[in-house]
C-alpha cells in the first residue's frame, strides 16, 4: 500500500471526532425501541458522502409506516478500483436507546473527547464501522491512488432490532449491489487487540414466557396464586436447559450453548396486591449443531412443569429464532486478504473465532455469501459512557486499505 496513504490517515484525528460529534447528535433508534428511525442519520451521510466527492450514492429504502418519514433507509456508494471486484464494508445506521441516563457521566447524544477516545450512545456500536469507511474512502481520494479492488460502502437500517428492514431489503431489491467474487466485511465484533475474526455465529432463540395464576389481596394469598413466585420457579428451571444441551466448540466464548433469563415486564402496581400475571424473557445462543425447536420444546416442558408445581399455568411465544448457517471457510478470500492486511499493516496474526451475537454476517452467509465479521473494539456496546478509540477507527481504515491492494 502506498505510504502516503498511511500518512493522510495519521492526521485524520479531527476528522474522526466530527463524523463521531455529527453521527451522535442524530441518534438513529428504530421504531421498535421506541425512536423515529434512522433517517435523518442517513440524509446526513449522504449529503457528506457527495460532498466528498465519493461519487453517486445509492439509496435502498425499506418502507415502515411506523418511522415519520414512511421508510428505514439503507444506502451505498462504491469507489472504484483497477478491478470491478469490491471490498464492501457493511454497517448498520441504527443504535439502542441509552437506557438509565444517571448512569451516564455525560449526556448519551452529546459527545465527549478524552484523551484519544470519544464517549456517547453509538460511537462504537456501528458508528466506528461507519467512520472506518469514510476514512478509507476519503484517503484514497485525497492522495489520487486507485486500489486494486473497488471499496463498497453499504450502510443499513434496522440491525439492532431483527435486520427486517436493512440488509435483507437491500440484497432482495438490490440485486446487481454485490457481485459474486465481491469480498464482504462487517466491522462489527472484535477485540481490543484487533486480532478477532470472527467467521461463524451461534443460534439465536429469544422467548417470552407468560405465566398465568390469579390476582389476590396480599393478605389473603390463600384466594389466588401467585404468579411472581411461579415465574421465579420458571427462571430458576431454565438452568437445566444447560444439562439438556451439553456440548462445546472451542471456536466460541463461551464455548457452550448460553441460556439467560433477560427483561422482566411490570406486574402489580402496588405492594399489597398479589399478582396474577408475569411475564419474562428468555435470550439463547445456542451452538450451530443444535435445532432451535429441540430446545423451545425443551423450554415449554421446564416451564409447564415449574409452573404447575406452583398452580399456575405458562405459555412460551418465539419472538424470534435464527438458526445458526455454515460457517464462513477459513480459506475464503476475505478471511485470507483480512489475515494478510493485518500482518502487513499492523504486525497482527489474526485468530478465527466464532461468537454468540450476532451481525449483519449473519444475513450474508445465510445466503451462502462468505462474509467475515472484524474490527479493533473496546467492547462496550450497549453500556453507559460507550466509548470508542480514535486510533482504533484510523488504524481499521489503514487495515481496509491494505486490503484493496494486492500483496
Amino acid at each position: 500500500m502506498p505510504a502516503r496513504l498511511l500518512a493522510h490517515l495519521d492526521g485524520r484525528r479531527e476528522r474522526v471526532i466530527h463524523l463521531q460529534r455529527e453521527l451522535t447528535v442524530r441518534p438513529a433508534v428504530g421504531p421498535d425501541n421506541n425512536g423515529p428511525g434512522e433517517a435523518d442519520r442517513a440524509d446526513w451521510l449522504e449529503r457528506e458522502m457527495s460532498r466528498a466527492g465519493l461519487g453517486r450514492v445509492r439509496r435502498h429504502d425499506c418502507p415502515d409506516p411506523r418511522c415519520p418519514c414512511g421508510f428505514r433507509p439503507n444506502i451505498s456508494v462504491r469507489v472504484q478500483g483497477k478491478r470491478d471486484q469490491t471490498l464492501w464494508l457493511i454497517a448498520h445506521l441504527d443504535i439502542v436507546p441509552p437506557g438509565d441516563e444517571t448512569l451516564w457521566h455525560h449526556p448519551p447524544y452529546d459527545l465527549r473527547v478524552e484523551g484519544d477516545y470519544v464517549y456517547g450512545r453509538g460511537v462504537e456500536d456501528n458508528q466506528q464501522a461507519i467512520v472506518t469507511g469514510l476514512l478509507a474512502a476519503e484517503s484514497l481520494l485525497a492522495c489520487g491512488i486507485t486500489p486494486d479492488l473497488s471499496l463498497g460502502l453499504l450502510f443499513v437500517a434496522d440491525e439492532e432490532t431483527g435486520m427486517h428492514y436493512g440488509l435483507p431489503h437491500v440484497l432482495n431489491n438490490a440485486p446487481d449491489l454485490i457481485g459474486p467474487h465481491d469480498l464482504l466485511l462487517v466491522p462489527d465484533i472484535g477485540n481490543s487487540a484487533g486480532d478477532m475474526v470472527e467467521t461463524a455465529e451461534k443460534s439465536r432463540l429469544w422467548l417470552k414466557v407468560t405465566v398465568n395464576g390469579k390476582q389476590c389481596h396480599a393478605a389473603s394469598p390463600q384466594d389466588g396464586v401467585n404468579s411472581l413466585r411461579a415465574a421465579a420457579a420458571c427462571i430458576l428451571a431454565m438452568e437445566n436447559l444447560e444439562n439438556a444441551f451439553p456440548g462445546a466448540d472451542p471456536l466460541f466464548a463461551p464455548p457452550c450453548s448460553t441460556f439467560v433469563p433477560t427483561r422482566k415486564e411490570a406486574n402489580v402496581e402496588n405492594i399489597n396486591t398479589m399478582p396474577g400475571k408475569d411475564v419474562f424473557y428468555l435470550d439463547c445462543r445456542v451452538l450451530p449443531d443444535r435445532d432451535l425447536a429441540d430446545v423451545e420444546a425443551q423450554v415449554r416442558a421446564l416451564a409447564h412443569e415449574a409452573a404447575g408445581r406452583c398452580g399456575a399455568t405458562a405459555e412460551v411465544e418465539r419472538i424470534c429464532g435464527e438458526q445458526a448457517t455454515p460457517a464462513t471457510p477459513a480459506d475464503a478470500p476475505v478471511v485470507r486478504r483480512l489475515l494478510d492486511a493485518l500482518r502487513r499493516h499492523r504486525g497482527i496474526e489474526g485468530k478465527l473465532c466464532g461468537t454468540g451475537g450476532q451481525t449483519l454476517a449473519l444475513c450474508l452467509r445465510r445466503r451462502g455469501l462468505p462474509a467475515a465479521a472484524w474490527s479493533t473494539l473496546t467492547s462496550n456496546a450497549h453500556a453507559p459512557d460507550e466509548k470508542s478509540d480514535i486510533r482504533a477507527s484510523i488504524a481499521d481504515a489503514g487495515t481496509v486499505l491494505t486490503m484493496l491492494f494486492d500483496a
